[in-house]
Order: C-alpha cells, then sequence, then structure tokens
C-alpha cells in the first residue's frame, strides 16, 4: 500500500507525530463567559488514529488506514512465563542490601490483600520461590538450636554443681547476655539475621562460663566453712581478674574481623559483634547480678549448710535425682584420681611428652592438604534453578517446545510427591531494569530458566541435580545446560555472578579472545570435579548483512541513512528513534506509538528485500536494487567491564571442593596467558577470589589474634614466661580443629575458620585459669611442679565445665539439621575439635610447660630466703 502511494512508512510516523502532538491552544473571552479552547488533534478513541491524513496529492488525501492499520497491540514478544504448564505473567520483587527479607515479604503480602480485591474473580494469582520461607526456617533452626544447646548446657551445670539454685542462676545469664547483646546490635543498626544469630549461638555455651566459675569458686569458699556473705565476697575477688582476663581473650581473637574486606566483612562482622557484646554482657552479669542472686536464693538454705559441712555431694540420698547426683559426684571424684595419676605421670617425664604433643600437632597439620577448601558450604534449600540455551537465533515459540521436553524429564527424574512445581521462565524480559538484575546469564529468546520447588522432605537436592545433568546433556544434543545458585545464601555469594568460577578474558581482540575461550572452556571441562563449564558470549548468532551499493543509492537521490531508516521502520518500527504517544482520555494512561511492519509480512528473504525505500525528491526503490544481501554469524551479546571487551568461561563446581578444583584449574589458567594476543589478560572472578582473599584476611586475623591475645597476657601477669604458657593451649586446639574436620569429613571453610578463632580464645581462657592458679601455688612456697600438679587437680572442674558447655552448647550446630543448617556445621565441629584437644592441651601439657619453663624460680626463692636470713 505504501509503494502504491509513492510513501514510506517514516511519512506515517511523520503524519502521526505532527498531528497528534498538538496542545490545547488557550483561552477565549466571549462575552460575559472565558472559554477554554482546545482542538481535536488528540483523538478521543483510537480508531480515529486511522482517520488522519497522510499526505494529499492530485486532490487525492491518503490516510492512515489506506496504508496502516491502528490498533491497540504489543511489541513482539520476547518472553513467556508458565507455572506448571499454564500461561501467565512474572513479578519479581527484590530487596536492597540493607532492608530485611522477612520484614520486605511480609508487608508485600500485607499490600497485596487490597489488591486482590480489585483483580477479576477469574484471574489466579500464586506466590512463588518466596525467599523468607528459607529465611524464616534458617533463623527458626538457629534458635532451635540455640534453645537446645542452652538446655543441654544446663543440664551439665546440674549435674557439676549439684545444685537446682546455681543451675537456675547460672541459666539466666544465657537469655540476658543475648538479649543485651540484640538490643546493642539493634542501636548499631544490625538486622536479626543468620549471622547474627550464628554468633548468639555460638556463644551460647561460653555465656556460662563467668557465671559458672564464679558460683563454682563461691561453692569453694562455701566448702572452706566461710559465711554467705564471706564466701561471695572472696569467691568474686579471687577470680575477677582471670575471668576478666578470660573473657577479654575471648572477645580479641574477633577483633581481626573488623579488618576484613568484600562480602566476607558484611557477613562476620554481626557475627564477631554478636559474640563479643554477649561475653562482655556476661562478665558484667557475672560480677553483679550472679552475686546478688546467690545471695538471694542461697541465704538461710539447707543446701548452704550442707555445704560448710563439707559433703562432696550434698544432694545424695534424696530422691531420683539426689541418687544420679551422688554417683555423679563419686565417677567425678574417680576421674579427679584418675587425673592426677595421669598429671603426676607426665610431670615425671616432662621433656618426652612435651617433644610427643608438640609431634603430634605438628603431625595433625599433614591432615590439612586432604581436607579441602570451600567458601562456604553448600546449602539444600529445596530448590533447584536450571537455565538451558538453544542456539543463538532459536524462535521463542520453538524454545518453549523445547521447554516443554526438559519438564518432562525433570518429572521423570524427580517423584511427584517431593515436587512443589515449576516455573519456567522463556526468553528475555521486556524491562531493561529486569534484565540488568538478571544473573542467569540471557543472551536471547533462546534462553529459559526452570525454577523447580521441591516439598518438605525431599530427598537432596544435588543428587537430583547431578542426575539431570547427565541425562539432558546427553538426550538434548546442541543445547547448553547449566544449574544456577538456587538460595539466597549462594547468590550473595556468586556476587550476581551465574557461576561461582568465571575466568575473564579481557581485551580488544573479541574473535581470537573468544578462540582463546573455547580451548580453555574445553581443558577445564576435562577437570574432575568441574562441571556446567561454558562460554557465555557465542558467535552462532545468524545474522544477514546488507551490503549497500552507496554510488547506486547516490544516483537515485538516496543515501545509506535512508535504507537504514526504511529497515528500522519495518522491522523494529519507530518507537526507538521516534516514539509518539497518545493519550487515553478515559482512563488517563498513556500510549506509546509504534510504526511498524507486521512480522508476518516480514517472513522470508523476498519480503525483506522488497522494502520500499524512497525520499523525497528520490526516485521509488525497493532494498534489494540497492543492496546484496549475506548470511553470516554474529555475538548475540558483547560484555565489557571496566569498559575493555571481555569473554567470561563460567564453570561450577559438583563432588569436590572450590580449592582443590582450583589448584588443578590454575596451571591451566597460566599456561593459557602464554599464548594470549598482546593487550589482552586473563583475571579469576567469582567465589574462587573471595574465597582466596577471605582465607588470607581470615588466617592473618587468626595470626593477629595469638599475637594480641599473648599481649594481653604480658600485661595482665607481668610476665612474658608466663603468658608464653598459656599460649601453648592454642597448638593442641588447632590440632584438634584439623582433627575435628578430618573425622566428619568437613572441608575447610569460613565458617570452619570462624571455629578454629572461637576455639583458640576458650582454649586461652582455660589455660590463664591453670596458670593463674599454679602462679599462686607458686607464690605460697610449692615447688614448679607440685604447683602445676595442684592447679590441674583444683581447677579440674571449672575447666571442664567450661570445655563441656561450649562443646555441648555447639553439638546442635555441628549436625546441621534444618534448612541452612550445613552453613554454620562446619563452625561447629571446628570448636568441638579444637577444645576437645585444646582441654587436654589445658589439663596436661600447660601444666608440663608451666613446670618446666619455672624449674629454677623455687631454687632462686630459696636462695633469696636464705641469703634474707
Amino acid at each position: 500500500a505504501l509503494q502504491a502511494h509513492n510513501m514510506t512508512a517514516q511519512d506515517v510516523v511523520n503524519a502521526i507525530n505532527a498531528q497528534n502532538l498538538i496542545l490545547p491552544s488557550g483561552t477565549a473571552k466571549i462575552g460575559t463567559t472565558e472559554y477554554d479552547v482546545e482542538m481535536n488533534a488528540s483523538p478521543r478513541v483510537l480508531d480515529e488514529l486511522n482517520d488522519l491524513p497522510v499526505r494529499t496529492t492530485n486532490g487525492t488525501t491518503v490516510f492512515v488506514r489506506d496504508v496502516a492499520q491502528v490498533r491497540d497491540g504489543y511489541q513482539p514478544q520476547v518472553n513467556a512465563v508458565r507455572q506448571n504448564g499454564q500461561r501467565g505473567a512474572l513479578l519479581t520483587i527484590l530487596k536492597n542490601g540493607s532492608a530485611s527479607t522477612l520484614e520486605v515479604v511480609a508487608r508485600i503480602k500485607a499490600a497485596m490483600k487490597p489488591l486482590l480485591k480489585t483483580l477479576p474473580p477469574e484471574l489466579e494469582l500464586t506466590e512463588f520461590a518466596d525467599q523468607s520461607v528459607f529465611v524464616r526456617a534458617a533463623v527458626a533452626g538457629v534458635v532451635k538450636e540455640g534453645v537446645i544447646a542452652a538446655g543441654l548446657t544446663a543440664v551439665m551445670i546440674l549435674l557439676f554443681i549439684g545444685s537446682w539454685r546455681s543451675t537456675v542462676i547460672i541459666a539466666l545469664s544465657i537469655p540476658l547476655s543475648v538479649l543485651s547483646s540484640i538490643a546493642i546490635l539493634s542501636a548499631l543498626g544490625e538486622t536479626i539475621n543468620l549471622m547474627t544469630l550464628g554468633g548468639l549461638a555460638l556463644a551460647v555455651g561460653i555465656l556460662v562460663d563467668d557465671a559458672t566459675v564464679e558460683i563454682e569458686n563461691v561453692h569453694r569458699q562455701m566448702g572452706l566453712g566461710k559465711p554467705l556473705e564471706q564466701a561471695i565476697l572472696d569467691g568474686a575477688q579471687e577470680i575477677a581478674v582471670p575471668a576478666f582476663v578470660s573473657t577479654l581473650c575471648i572477645c580479641i581473637v574477633f577483633v581481626p574481623m573488623f579488618f576484613l574486606s568484600g562480602v566476607s566483612r558484611y557477613l562476620f562482622v554481626p557475627l564477631a559483634q554478636a559474640v563479643v557484646f554477649a561475653m562482655l554482657a556476661s562478665y558484667v552479669l557475672s560480677r553483679t547480678l550472679i552475686p546478688t542472686l546467690v545471695m538471694w536464693f542461697y541465704r538461710g538454705s539447707q543446701f548452704l549448710k550442707v555445704m560448710q559441712s563439707g559433703t562432696l555431694h550434698p544432694l545424695a540420698g534424696s530422691g531420683f535425682f539426689g541418687t544420679l547426683q551422688g554417683r555423679f559426684e563419686d565417677g567425678f571424684a574417680k576421674l579427679k584420681v584418675w587425673y592426677g595419676g595421669v598429671l603426676s605421670a607426665v610431670l615425671a617425664r616432662q621433656r618426652l611428652f612435651v617433644v610427643l604433643f608438640l609431634g603430634a600437632c605438628l603431625g595433625s597439620m599433614l591432615l590439612i592438604p586432604g581436607l579441602g577448601r570451600d567458601f562456604f558450604p553448600a546449602v539444600d534449600a529445596g530448590q533447584l534453578r536450571l537455565h538451558l540455551r538453544a542456539k543463538s537465533g532459536t524462535r521463542i515459540e520453538e524454545t518453549m517446545r523445547l521447554v516443554d521436553q526438559v519438564e518432562a524429564v525433570i518429572r521423570e527424574e524427580i517423584p511427584a510427591a517431593e515436587m512443589e512445581g515449576i516455573l519456567d521462565n522463556t526468553g528475555i524480559p521486556t524491562s531493561g531494569i529486569s534484565l540488568s538484575y538478571s544473573n542467569s546469564g540471557l543472551i536471547g529468546v533462546g534462553d529459559a530458566d526452570i525454577l523447580v520447588s521441591l516439598l518438605e522432605g525431599h530427598a537432596p537436592t544435588e543428587r537430583y541435580i547431578r542426575r539431570l545433568r547427565g541425562r539432558l546433556n546427553k538426550e538434548f544434543a546442541g543445547t547448553m545446560f547449566y544449574f544456577l545458585p538456587a538460595d539466597i545464601v549462594s547468590q550473595t555469594l556468586n556476587f550476581g555472578l551465574p557461576a561461582p568460577l568465571d575466568i575473564q578474558i579481557v581485551g580488544r581482540d573479541q574473535a581470537k579472545n573468544r578462540e582463546i575461550g573455547y580451548q580453555l572452556a574445553e581443558k577445564i571441562r576435562h577437570v574432575p570435579g568441574a562441571v556446567d563449564v561454558r562460554v557465555q558470549q557465542p558467535a552462532d548468532l545468524p545474522r544477514l548483512r546488507f551490503s549497500v551499493d552507496r554510488t547506486k543509492a547516490s544516483e537515485v537521490g538516496l543515501s545509506e541513512k535512508d535504507l537504514a531508516n526504511s529497515v528500522l521502520l519495518s522491522l523494529s518500527g519507530s518507537g526507538q528513534v521516534q516514539p509518539g504517544y497518545w493519550l487515553n482520555p478515559k482512563v488517563g494512561i498513556q500510549y506509546l506509538i509504534n510504526v511498524r511492519s507486521p512480522e508476518r509480512e516480514m517472513d522470508s528473504l523476498e519480503a525483506l528485500n522488497a522494502i520500499p525505500v524512497n525520499n523525497p525528491g528520490a526516485t521509488d526503490q525497493v532494498l534489494a536494487n540497492l543492496a546484496v544481501v549475506q548470511r553470516t554469524n554474529g555475538a548475540p551479546v558483547i560484555s565489557h567491564y571496566n569498559v575493555q571487551p571481555v569473554i567470561d568461561v563460567f564453570g561450577g563446581v559438583s563432588g569436590r571442593d572450590l580449592g582443590g578444583l582450583m589448584s588443578e584449574i590454575m596451571p591451566i589458567v597460566r599456561e593459557t596467558e602464554k599464548r594470549l594476543p598482546r593487550g589482552t589478560t586473563i583475571i579469576v572472578k567469582g567465589q574462587a577470589e573471595t574465597m582466596n582473599s577471605s582465607f588470607i584476611g581470615l588466617l592473618v586475623g587468626l595470626a593477629m589474634a595469638m599475637v594480641l591475645v599473648y599481649l594481653l597476657l604480658v600485661i595482665n601477669f607481668q610476665s612474658w614466661l608466663d603468658a608464653f604458657i598459656i599460649v601453648m593451649a592454642l597448638p593442641g586446639a588447632l590440632a584438634g580443629v584439623v582433627w575435628g574436620l578430618h573425622l566428619t569429613g568437613t572441608s575447610v571453610s569460613v565458617p570452619a575458620l570462624m571455629g578454629a578463632i572461637m576455639s583458640l580464645g576458650v582454649a586461652t581462657a582455660n589455660a590463664v585459669l591453670v596458670v593463674s592458679f599454679a602462679r599462686t601455688n607458686l607464690n605460697n612456697g610449692l615447688d614448679p611442679i607440685h604447683a602445676a600438679w595442684t592447679s590441674g587437680t583444683s581447677r579440674l572442674r571449672p575447666v571442664m565445665m567450661t570445655a563441656l558447655a561450649m562443646i555441648i552448647g555447639m553439638l546442635p550446630m555441628s549436625l546441621g539439621l534444618g534448612e541452612g543448617g550445613e552453613q554454620n556445621a562446619p563452625l561447629g565441629r571446628a570448636v568441638i575439635g579444637g577444645l576437645v584437644v585444646a582441654t587436654l592441651a589445658t589439663l596436661l601439657f600447660v601444666p608440663v610447660v608451666f613446670s618446666l619453663a619455672h624449674r629454677g624460680t623455687h631454687k632462686r626463692n630459696l636462695d633469696g630466703e636464705v641469703n634474707h636470713a
């Protein structure tokens, strides 16, 4: 029709924009009335746009309806969403980093209620993939672990101390310390999340330490026959400084966390703050509230009279619990005798024991290479996200047909009883904002994301992923499949990347760099554990290239710009470069006017070649007369990093640790670097880079923590030697961490290193108690061996109580049960392993080192007394 009237699509665009954008004409005063004057430039209804004149030639007016059809339409479809096979529309809502997931979701659901009342009754609205469910379950799991740990710790204290009054007093310190920490965190702008709750759960076992040591020492003073008030004052005064130093030792080991950078800082600074604030609150309570409660609970009680009478187990004989307590005390008395014998034996063979113990600790370090390294443990959130990419240029209809076939395979592999639903999102979002927030690596309508949500009680998600990965790649040759992080934790750790490993080839020579990328990807695919390896920027997009004969075009009065505008208006429309708008006065909504050829008309090369090209004063032509078409291939997507073009080689890991995988990939990368063209570099990004930087930061922090603890001890004891004796418990703690991870098959990760740091603090706190009492005994005239032996046997109960409280408190966390439990399990296992060996070091190795280090002190004291006499 355009050709018949010697017109182009540009004429239609100009006619619509010229007549549709005339503004109201102002006001007119007629008689006593002032009128608002407006023109009929903007049609009142959509059909009136068809009546706009385009051109008048030889007395004949050509209207829009003669060469086009104006209708309420839409852009060509490039996206389709289906839930369980039913077509629908998907609204994805994200939050910013500082907002609470639970609060955002709760407010969205509240806002949806009034909106639902405005929707047609036949429209069904469902929620899918709610991350708050995982977060809420994970938070509930951590709280449950903390409650169980507190209960187990209270039972342990009840057995050791033998008094329900003491147990209640000590148990009160846990919630009070936790609430104090939460109040301070809230004042600092932190939220209750997995990391802060993990820190509080980590601290539950140690929170009772200050109160336990306080009450245990008061009991010891009461056993000496002292009045209650005097026993409280003497017991508090005796352990005030050692308890303060012990608390500071635990807090100081977390100070280096505040010097971390990147994602590690955002994850672990809140955890460190939660532990430090809870520990400081626990110490303050042990100095103030705990003595007050002891005075209140014990005054005039039968328990006080029995304790002051010197009975070992005052509740023995009073019912079932009394019998149980009596048996426990008898057993502990036997353990104490046995421990005294063992300690005497090792003190008699000091040098041999030191050599054997240090040799065992150093030998344990040989297990580290076999542990493996991961940034964070994998979390099973009950969801899996599969991305498929058909050959570039595949139409969206064909992609949807392929998705149907893939979903059929998924339903065969995953039992219906375990599947909640499948949501597929095919193509690219029409919104540029939505596209910018996508982390799946979309490049065109040949891409699709398939989100599978599993029901509670499902089999391990990783098992289904392995099965699907093998079967899909076998049955759908030529289609690329890769799995994306489905849970909020992995998405955060990937920092928006679609894979944990990203090898970037940066440089201007994209063709050569892409070739190198394919070669590199092929080598990485042969590395055990490397999965979903692909080049993000392919070069297989089918392309039709029209080569314009500029000379011929110029001869007929046309330029290449005229040809380009004609092709653009026919294929993409005027909405990109010359947008026009129509305001519907009935609803007040503004619609974009896009003039273009219908897609059905551009279905062959002949139709493309027949696109009319003309210009006022030029000879009418069609595209085929001025340009030659040829088939080529091109890149569907071009990526940049820091301005420079980049080719990404993405990959994941399955069945092994990320550190082990990188140890085999890095030699391949270094070998590839030797063949790079001039100006091209390779950068390794993703979780691997963040893991290495976090490990370095935490290991430096570990070393700094040991140095800070040592300096604190030097200041407290005014002795370089005694501080050195105390830190000698730390090699045992590190060896225990290694064994704890080795025996449980747990790789070294950031949570495991946090557990190692915590175990160092607790081990130091226990060693402070032993060395403090050993020094007191030495100053009272005992020789070093007897001073060390007496200190170990007298401090056996508080040391074991502190260590057992922490170990029992970590047991629920170490099991990794519940949603997101896998994240903190390495932390609990590291703490348990570290404290088991650290406690042995505190009770055996530290006394031996003390006796060796002070072997000349007693002789000097005797010589000084003789000279003074």
